[in-house]
């Protein structure tokens, strides 16, 4: 995760005494006089702060922010990110090859602060990027196999006795293409096009039959650390959910689509590495050839709502972005 050093943290600011006092004792024996700040690259405000003599740190994110100013929707989106960090730990990854960082203090007067502890691990976007710059898909494959099992345990673990409520997941991709819409990226004849597949896909009782499960809400590549082996780190829960567990499993594989696609040019690329993730994850099941046919049906219009989601991205320029929704468009038809 990248992150830009922006100085050490003033003495005399409200957040110095929060931290010296409340959050870095739970960290360390010494006793915590000075911090260096470091703005991470995440889509709300996220800091790193690190004691400066030991080097312990925690990750502070201000879930209110000029971004984000409504102090009381700022800590709703608190205390889901909280329930889902409590809820995934409560599920067993507190510790082992699965592992979820640990809340340290919430402190609503700090612009709605929830502190978590820092974890070590590389993410799997820069995974990702080593694996297509030096050609090594054996790391890749590998770290895929890691996750497949991170999120298979995850799910088996929360299954539900209730069937999926995949009509939430329609509306979902209601509310993407209402916004490419708005946005100028959509014609009517696609709006159409696409309303007209999500019907077809309502239609299909695969998309229903499954168990719900607890989902990460947000699987995407920044949001996983890699350690050792199979050792995978998660974190940012804020979206975290009971569904089909493939919103989960096709978001990875879109991601991976789009991460090949805009790095090589070559959507096909990303095929070898979509298939082998979801054939381990399949293995983690009693039938596994079973699983794996109940999963591929399904994984299509994860995916599509996937790279939808992600063509909303301003920061990709345009022709990209119009190219992610030919793909979705691609992924969804019947």
């Amino acid at each position: 995760m990248g992150r830009e050093y922006l100085g050490h943290l003033s003495g005399a600011d409200p957040l110095y005494g929060y931290l010296r006092y409340d959050i870095f004792p739970q960290l360390q024996r010494e006793t915590a006089t000075s911090f260096r700040v470091f703005r991470l690259n995440a889509s709300n405000a996220v800091y790193l702060y690190e004691e400066r003599h030991t080097g312990a740190k925690a990750i502070g994110k201000f879930f209110r922010s000029p971004r984000t100013p409504d102090y009381d929707a700022a800590g709703r989106r608190l205390e889901r990110e909280l329930r889902g960090l409590q809820t995934f730990r409560d599920a067993g990854f507190t510790g082992g090859l699965h592992y979820v960082a640990r809340p340290l203090g919430v402190n609503h007067s700090l612009n709605q602060l929830l502190m978590v502890e820092h974890c070590d691990g590389e993410p799997l976007d820069s995974v990702i990027t080593r694996a297509i710059s030096r050609q090594d898909d054996g790391l890749l494959f590998g770290k895929l196999t890691a996750l497949a099992y991170f999120l298979a345990s995850l799910h088996n673990r929360t299954a539900q006795n209730c069937e999926v409520d995949f009509g939430a997941n329609c509306s979902y991709m209601d509310a993407l293409i209402g916004n490419l819409a708005y946005n100028g990226l959509l014609s009517q004849a696609e709006i159409g096009s696409l309303q007209h597949q999500r019907e077809l896909w309502r239609r299909e009782r695969v998309m229903w039959e499954d168990r719900q499960v607890l989902v990460h809400g947000d699987a995407t590549p920044s949001n996983f650390l890699f350690g050792d082996g199979l050792h995978v780190i998660t974190f940012d829960l804020e979206r975290a959910h009971h569904t089909d567990r493939v919103f989960d499993v096709g978001r990875l594989a879109g991601e991976l689509l789009h991460s090949f696609l805009r790095t090589t040019g070559n959507k096909y690329a990303a095929e070898p590495f979509i298939g082998h993730f979801l054939w381990e994850y399949s293995c983690h099941f009693p039938d596994r050839d079973t699983a794996f046919r109940s999963i591929t049906r399904r994984v299509p219009f994860y995916m599509g709502i996937t790279l939808l989601r992600i063509a909303r991205n301003g920061y990709l320029d345009w022709e990209y972005r119009r190219s992610l929704i030919e793909e979705a468009g691609a992924c969804l038809r019947r």
